[in-house]
């Protein structure tokens, strides 16, 4: 008995061994196979039909072009400002010069005589000119500079540097600023005549 227990037990083992062996990798994919079949199946019978066209995305057309924004078109004026230490003339006129488009002194801003070539009277009738030239579309300035010159003084007045600053912080666009004051090339004669200015 003990023989025949102890022959059969490998024989029953072995055939045990062998079958999981075999069965185990054929098993495994059909099992693995079968639901992923079935589903692709079920997907496509699910989804409906979608045309070609419908399903190419739509192609968007490309921006245009941001343009920057366009200046103005300067519509130039002339300042000539006469200044000296009695008074101060702003006269503002076209490109020419043969139109005068505004015009004002510091004898017309103070009632005194002695203020009327101060910087203040000057200011003032700096803005007068600038609201007048602004009312008629004038966005640009080339300002002139005059002092009396020939046999009197050649340097201008107090009051044109007040007329400039305040024209350019008055919103409108300078251009040139220069000095026109009329220096002789040789020598005048002063007047007052042979005795001088009688006192």
């Amino acid at each position: 008995m003990t023989s025949e227990t102890k022959e059969k037990k490998p024989e029953k083992e072995k055939p045990a061994k062998h079958v999981e062996k075999t069965e185990k990798p054929k098993e495994e994919p059909a099992l693995k196979e079968q639901p992923a079949t079935a589903h692709k199946e079920a997907s496509k019978e699910s989804a409906p039909a979608v045309p070609a066209a419908a399903a190419q995305p739509p192609v968007q057309a490309p921006p245009a072009p941001v343009e920057p924004p366009r200046r103005a078109k300067p519509r130039i004026a002339i300042v000539h400002v006469y200044s000296s230490k009695n008074d101060t003339i702003i006269t503002a006129t076209d490109q020419s010069g043969a139109e005068t488009l505004a015009w004002a002194s510091g004898g017309m801003m103070v009632k005194s005589d002695r203020e009327e070539g101060k910087p203040y009277a000057a200011m003032q009738a700096a803005i007068k000119v600038v609201g007048t030239l602004k009312n008629k579309g004038i966005n640009t300035l080339h300002i002139r500079i005059r002092a009396p010159g020939g046999s009197g003084s050649k340097s201008p007045g107090a009051g044109a540097q007040a007329v400039v600053r305040t024209m350019a912080r008055s919103g409108v666009r300078i251009g040139r600023i220069d000095d026109v004051t009329p220096v002789p090339t040789d020598s005048m004669k002063r007047k007052g005549g042979r005795r001088g200015r009688r006192v």
